[in-house]
């Protein structure tokens, strides 16, 4: 049986980028492999989910955006090339005082700029550039969280349906079992050999279960509700959980390579760790405002202006040279300047501490619920058979008077309740797997495969 809750530690071995190429590329295989023409499992349910869910597409261009960051930096250090034309219509008036007269004329007169600068030293661009290429990195990483985050949203939601689905049945069972009871009950009423009690009791077990109905099937449809949400359309029939799937540990079972991935490899992590380093390349951008400026100019001017008297003058400039500024003193705003970018940095260094805290507080938390819930799992199915058990023994003892109504309606709505729990311990410690693997930075939409076998298809 393929594991749900192993993970493979070797993916820490890998840089953050190319973990976020990764996570990247598995959303594109998603949205783009074609659907099957079969019930609803997970996989088309994610599909669903990566093509349609708001708050992915946000996410999504919100790194289209990102990624401009990298060419508007590189800009900074390229060439600067500007033009300027003009054609201007003039209309001249003289006048003299007598005997001179005056005279008029109308001309038109042209001109042209066309000028390049390229920086030769300006320490501001190039930390500027080097900022553009950290906040690709953190824009990428940003959405690899949001890919991880669509994986557990969508999971949670899938067995938020199935769990509802299930509460149902158990209560139509149980409904149905009460129904015989209190059918039992009454029958033996009429002939005298129980009395108005056990039938009281079964009918209050009957209306009990009738109104847990009403409220698992309010529940469905709220959950049926949070999952369109998410893909955008009603969900179809769902593909349900096998019921005796076997969930296995984690892999690796310590808890202290989960920690150490989540410290390192959390895409919460390398944010906090790319905007520490973009805050400590804003200290040099404020620290620039100290140093000079080389550029290299070069400029071509062209102007055609008609002279008051017949003739015309043309004028052509070419000039090329280096120009130099140097800041002296800027009333201490540069320094204040600076000030403030440390002290941002130092709020970005301590906003990474927490960062790593969290994760790994979300790794240690999300280890000790897939344990528990194993071990939750396992002691549910032992306490599903003891329930089904003491429900069979109930029964043949009321039927030969030792046992009362109301210790079959009891042991009845035991058995369902345990294999209620039974259900919704499985679908967390499945949920608590992933959200284990999404701290430590590994979940890809693979881990959604591996639940998916488990599914009937």
């Amino acid at each position: 049986m393929p594991t749900v809750l192993s993970a493979s530690m070797t993916d820490r071995s890998l840089s953050h980028r190319s973990r976020i190429a990764l996570a990247i590329g598995c959303v594109l295989v998603a949205m783009t492999t074609p659907r099957a023409a079969t019930a609803a499992d997970l996989i088309q349910t994610y599909r669903d989910a990566a093509a349609n869910d708001a708050q992915f597409a946000s996410a999504r261009n919100t790194l289209l955006a990102g990624r401009e960051r990298l060419p508007q930096g590189l800009s900074l250090l390229l060439p600067q090339i500007s033009g300027t034309a003009s054609d201007t219509r003039n209309n001249l008036e003289y006048q003299q005082p007598q005997p001179f007269g005056g005279y008029s004329a109308t001309y038109n007169s042209r001109a042209y700029t066309l000028s390049l600068s390229q920086p030769l030293f300006r320490w501001s661009n190039w930390q500027q550039y080097q900022q553009g290429k950290l906040g690709v990195l953190f824009s990428e990483a940003q959405f690899a969280q949001a890919q991880q985050d669509l994986i557990v949203r969508v999971v949670q939601a899938y067995t938020d349906v199935l769990y509802a689905q299930d509460s149902i049945n158990y209560i139509v069972a149980q409904k149905a079992a009460v129904t015989e009871q209190l059918a039992s009950a009454k029958r033996n009423f009429d002939v005298g050999t129980s009395t108005i009690t056990d039938t009281n009791e079964a009918q209050a077990k009957f209306d009990l279960a009738v109104a847990q109905e009403i409220l698992s099937r309010s529940n469905l449809d709220i959950a049926n509700a949070a999952l369109q949400q998410i893909i955008g359309k009603a969900p179809g029939n769902l593909a349900p959980l096998v019921r005796d799937v076997d969930l296995t540990q984690p892999e690796p079972r310590e808890i202290e390579p989960w920690v150490a991935s989540a410290e390192q490899a959390n895409f919460a992590v390398a944010q906090s760790q790319a905007n520490l380093e973009i805050a400590r390349r804003q200290i040099e951008v404020e620290r620039s405002g100290r140093y000079p400026t080389v550029d290299l100019v070069v400029s071509r001017s062209y102007s055609n202006t008609p002279a008051i008297v017949s003739s015309v003058t043309t004028q052509t400039n070419t000039a090329a040279g280096v120009q130099i500024s140097i800041p002296f003193y800027s009333g201490g705003y540069t320094s204040s300047r600076v000030r403030e970018a440390i002290a941002l940095a130092d709020r970005s260094e301590n906003d990474l501490d927490f960062a790593r805290r969290s994760a790994a507080q979300s790794a240690r938390q999300s280890y000790f619920n897939v344990t528990s819930g194993l071990a939750q799992v396992r002691a549910l199915r032992a306490a599903e058979v003891s329930s089904q058990s003491a429900l069979d023994s109930n029964k043949l003892g009321y039927q030969v008077g030792v046992r009362t109504n109301i210790d079959v309606l009891n042991a009845q709505q035991q058995l369902y309740s345990t294999q209620r729990d039974l259900a919704r311990a499985r679908y967390d410690t499945l949920l608590n797997g992933l959200r284990l693997k999404s701290a430590a930075g590994t979940l890809t939409d693979g881990d959604l495969t591996r639940i998916n076998v488990l599914l009937q298809h």
